[in-house]
């Protein structure tokens, strides 16, 4: 048997996540607006499975019943997102009172239930009708992302204690705008980058909307990953490099220093110096989502790769990850062979039923790294996503639903959260991704992360060991 978690200090925080678009369901319903992720799951081919969120979990019926779980649970808080058409069907100006009333219910019976509701302003799922104005490539939807965080703090700052503006910007930037494999679907590459810029700026209008309206304990959810390099020479270096700048500096930097990383600024859009002091504004603290370290290194040439390459391609493709010298691919996601760098597959570890490798001491690594990097200007840190994704499902006797590897997966990351605690990291949180299995974007309902297992067909939730083993270690008071 493991040995007993490390204590963890009084006080700490332990949450679960989800998203609005992935849960929710009701897309029609109350007025709610149409997003650019409704727009993708329409387009034939763009989910793997064919499926659609219509339904999702239900939980925009369902909410009781799931605030439930998480009250058994033990959380001390939920970080759930808000659908911004939900609340602005059009994006900006008429305000749905109907959708606002859902959240108001939500966080009511968080509260009733001791549980702190964090929401999250955006998630991904952008108003349609911006998205087809410009969506993040126009300046005018960091204006208009001001407004919608001012609408919603008015109705909830009174009872929400912690507040995160804008969920992994890098994400929509490099997924859906620059390789087109999410929404909305743009291949864009490197032109692509006005989009981060102005999530950016979207964020530091929020945080002056979000105080303006009396909201407390501001920040923003960014994922981050060590970068490892594949090779020794320095064009595997300068590939590595270039990434970790894509991925993480050109987020973390605005946020906490007030610079792009150099080189960068004369790339964006608008007048950059004066948007930083923006984006640049204090915050009460900095959510980072971890999943797994990256091994980067250059693209070879096709012709360089040999009948062995391409038997380990193979078999790699079979776990998710392939480096292909034609272009490579992580966990599904196609990196084109014209840029500047590859995915390498991280050889000798177990791998999740998405191809992610689970390295728990890579976010021991990546907290040493960001303390080095950004010295007192980084804030207290919380875990706001942290997951995995495995498939099991409830035993056709028992209808028990044994998935140890998860627990295993969080066992880990858990403790070495606590070394990296231990070594000086200031982390006042942790946040499973997710309470629930749920729409997951692009693969549809293919992937499973929850503590509770959803049926798709009946709805019902049915909590794995993995729920009981977070349940155990929260009332363990560690």
């Amino acid at each position: 048997m493991a040995a007993p978690v490390p204590e963890f200090p009084a006080g700490f925080l332990w949450g679960v996540s989800a998203s609005a678009f992935q849960i929710e369901g009701s897309l029609t319903a109350d007025g709610r607006g149409p997003s650019s992720w409704d727009a993708f799951t329409g387009e034939r081919g763009r989910v793997k499975d064919g499926s659609h969120a219509e339904v999702a979990t239900d939980h925009y019926r369902r909410y009781r019943e799931d605030v439930a779980l998480m009250a058994e649970l033990g959380v001390g808080a939920y970080r759930f997102s808000v659908s911004w058409s939900r609340v602005l069907p059009e994006g900006h100006g008429r305000v749905n009172d109907k959708g606002l009333d859902f959240y108001d219910r939500l966080v009511d019976e968080l509260c009733a239930s001791g549980i702190a509701p964090v929401p999250t302003l955006f998630h991904w799922d952008t108003p349609l009708a911006l998205e087809e104005r410009g969506g993040w490539l126009d300046r005018d939807t960091a204006e208009r992302f001001a407004e919608y965080a001012s609408v919603v703090a008015e109705r909830l700052a009174d009872r929400v204690p912690m507040w995160i503006t804008i969920n992994e910007p890098a994400e929509v930037t490099l997924l859906g705008y620059g390789l087109g494999e999410h929404a909305p679907g743009r291949r864009l590459v490197f032109d692509a980058l006005p989009a981060a810029h102005h999530q950016l700026l979207a964020h530091g209008m929020g945080v002056q909307a979000l105080r303006a309206a009396g909201a407390r304990r501001i920040g923003i959810a960014v994922s981050h990953s060590p970068v490892w390099t594949a090779g020794d020479s320095d064009d595997d270096r300068a590939a590595a490099a270039l990434y970790d700048t894509l991925t993480n500096r050109l987020f973390a930097d605005p946020l906490l220093t007030g610079d792009y990383p150099d080189g960068l600024a004369e790339l964006l859009p608008g007048p950059v110096a004066e948007d930083l002091k923006t984006i640049s504004a204090p915050l009460d603290w900095y959510g980072i989502n971890y999943y797994n370290p990256m091994l980067v290194g250059a693209p070879q040439p096709a012709a360089d790769a040999s009948a062995t390459d391409a038997a380990a391609e193979a078999a790699s493709a079979e776990a998710g990850i392939v480096d292909s010298r034609a272009g490579s691919s992580f966990g599904g996601i196609d990196i084109p062979a014209d840029l500047p760098f590859a995915i390498r597959q991280i050889e000798g570890r177990e791998l999740t039923d998405f191809g992610w490798p689970v390295v728990p001491e890579g976010l021991r690594e990546l907290l040493a790294t960001l303390r080095e990097r950004y010295g007192d200007r980084l804030p207290p840190l919380y875990i706001t996503e942290n997951g995995c994704s495995y498939g099991d499902g409830p035993d056709p006797g028992t209808g028990r639903i044994d998935d140890a590897r998860r627990v295993a997966y969080h066992d880990g990351h858990v403790r070495a959260l606590h070394e990296a605690m231990e070594e000086g990291a200031d982390v006042r949180g942790y946040f499973i991704w997710s309470i629930l299995d749920n729409f997951e974007w692009a693969e549809g309902y293919r992937q499973r992360f929850g503590l509770v297992h959803v049926d798709y067909e009946t709805l019902a939730r049915t909590p794995k060991e993995s729920y009981a083993w977070y349940r155990d270690l929260i009332k363990s008071g560690r």
